[in-house]
């Protein structure tokens, strides 16, 4: 696979463990974007979630208006939460209100607590995929203007076209994420970027930590390789960073990452979801994994963004 330019985003605004600075008004919400815009970031991404963030769709809409270049994106959306009708509808129209400056990521959905609060049936992981498989087939679909009609175990579409039309043809960028094999598989087989994290746990508790070293990710990596075929050195691999962290104290900052995500030191060394280092050493890091595993697409938590930045401004489109 040839080295792609880096690219890197942000996502926000989301609370995961760490207490991130809240939007009080939508003009507090619009600086957010035009301050990625500046420092340099490609996209500007929201999760999908029904805790403590704005939700994704308008959300994204008022970031694509607020500025000029900057992308926007979904990191992801859960497929469960809409039907794929609705969610190709949205992101035509995301798109057409950007200018062509969307990118559609989406996802199986795997975190239970917020299932049973919204009482949405949280279905074994293979049902989720196998749901979320036909979603992608009905959304690709319609956004690339087709006539869809379609009957599978969990949709049935009948003769429905598509519109608005997007700006961005066939469709705007699709980016699907996960851990898992069936997950990863059908990316490599659907999408044109491809987003890893560590699994979710079977429970749908949380992220399986046992998951963050670098030899899960080279398995991962073999997954999408091998569901892609020869269209692998097409795909634009992405990696959702957790925690970069600026410091000439290596040693002592891969402690607290370690107590704070409760592995050993050596995990937290390796895994390629964390950055750490002085800046020289997080760039040259950086490069070594796109060189390794030819992951140039990373996207930092907004708690983050700040601290990111001068990565940003030094690697961004090289």
């Amino acid at each position: 696979m040839a080295a792609r330019p880096f690219r890197f985003g942000v996502t926000a605004p989301f609370r995961f463990g760490v207490t991130a600075p809240s939007v009080s008004s939508g003009a507090a919400w619009a600086e957010r974007a035009r301050r990625a815009e500046q420092l340099g970031y490609s996209v500007l991404a929201v999760p999908d979630h029904f805790r403590d963030q704005l939700a994704p769709v308008p959300a994204l809409t008022a970031a694509a208006l607020a500025t000029t270049r900057l992308r926007v994106g979904s990191l992801v959306f859960s497929n469960d939460f809409r039907h794929p009708v609705v969610l190709a509808k949205e992101a035509a129209t995301i798109d057409v209100l950007s200018g062509g400056r969307f990118e559609l990521g989406l996802g199986a959905g795997w975190l239970r607590a917020e299932y049973d609060q919204a009482g949405i049936s949280f279905d074994a992981p293979g049902t989720r995929v196998e749901r979320l498989e036909e979603a992608v087939t009905v959304v690709k679909g319609l956004l690339a203007g087709e006539r869809v009609t379609f009957t599978g175990r969990h949709y049935a579409i009948a003769d429905l076209e598509g519109w608005p039309a997007p700006v961005q043809r066939p469709h705007p960028p699709l980016l699907i994420g996960g851990g898992g094999r069936r997950t990863l598989s059908l990316a490599g087989r659907e999408a044109s970027i491809v987003g890893f994290v560590p699994r979710a746990l079977k429970d749908g508790s949380g992220l399986d930590r046992t998951d963050f070293g670098e030899a899960a990710l080279l398995q991962k990596i073999q997954w999408v390789r091998g569901a892609a075929g020869a269209r692998f050195d097409s795909l634009e691999l992405h990696a959702l960073i957790q925690a970069v962290v600026v410091s000439d104290q290596r040693t002592q900052a891969a402690d607290q990452l370690a107590s704070r995500f409760s592995v050993a030191r050596d995990l937290v060394l390796e895994t390629p979801y964390v950055l750490l280092g002085t800046i020289d050493e997080i760039c040259e890091t950086v490069r070594e994994r796109r060189e390794r595993h030819g992951i140039s697409y990373l996207t930092v938590f907004e708690r983050d963004m700040e601290t990111f930045a001068p990565v940003v401004e030094r690697l961004a489109g090289t």
